[in-house]
């Protein structure tokens, strides 16, 4: 049976929650993935759900559906952000092989950026996980430490294919700016060596 009701508390940074139904009752548990793919919850949020018990017997929402909301629209939503992320990535790393192929860097560089972007890989991985599992997370300073040193073409390609990071406005602001300050350094030891 579905029932309507409210996300009453979300964290965000998280990904998991409390819905009460409407008209009262015991509140569920609610974790992002029982949300469909591309909507963030927020306190407030109306839905309408189906409940399960776990095995210490508290209630789970699954299924969760945003009320109100066109399914086509959440989609669309999230689709033009996957795409042109993935390919600014890739676009960075053929442009520095092609900036060492015409020889205007060493190839050290691109050893650099294309070791650092699989750490950042890696490191989103495990971080996704941890948040799944609701244990340890990586601080976010390390997130952007490492798109600062040369690994953001990897943490860009990560955000999309793990679905982490990339709606949070905060992160992605301080992500973006680590980015230019990347670019614009080895533009300055480029033009300066």
């Amino acid at each position: 049976m579905r029932l309507a009701g409210r996300v009453v508390e979300w964290q965000d940074a998280r990904g998991f929650g409390f819905i009460e139904p409407n008209g009262g009752g015991d509140r569920a548990f609610v974790h992002i993935r029982a949300f469909p793919r591309g909507r963030r919850p927020a306190e407030g949020t109306r839905v309408t759900y189906t409940v399960q018990r776990d095995d210490r017997q508290r209630l789970n929402a699954i299924d969760v559906r945003v009320a109100n909301a066109a399914p086509s629209k959440a989609r669309s939503e999230a689709t033009p952000s996957r795409l042109p992320r993935k390919w600014i990535g890739l676009a960075a790393l053929a442009f520095f092989a092609l900036a060492v192929w015409q020889q205007k860097m060493p190839p050290t560089v691109l050893m650099v950026y294309g070791g650092m972007s699989l750490v950042a890989v890696l490191v989103y991985a495990a971080d996704k996980s941890r948040a799944q599992r609701d244990a340890w997370r990586t601080p976010e300073s390390t997130l952007h430490f490492l798109a600062l040193t040369g690994g953001w073409p990897g943490a860009l390609v990560a955000q999309d294919l793990f679905r982490h990071k990339r709606s949070k406005a905060s992160f992605q602001a301080v992500f973006w700016i680590t980015v230019v300050a990347n670019v614009a350094a080895l533009a300055w030891w480029n033009a300066h060596r």
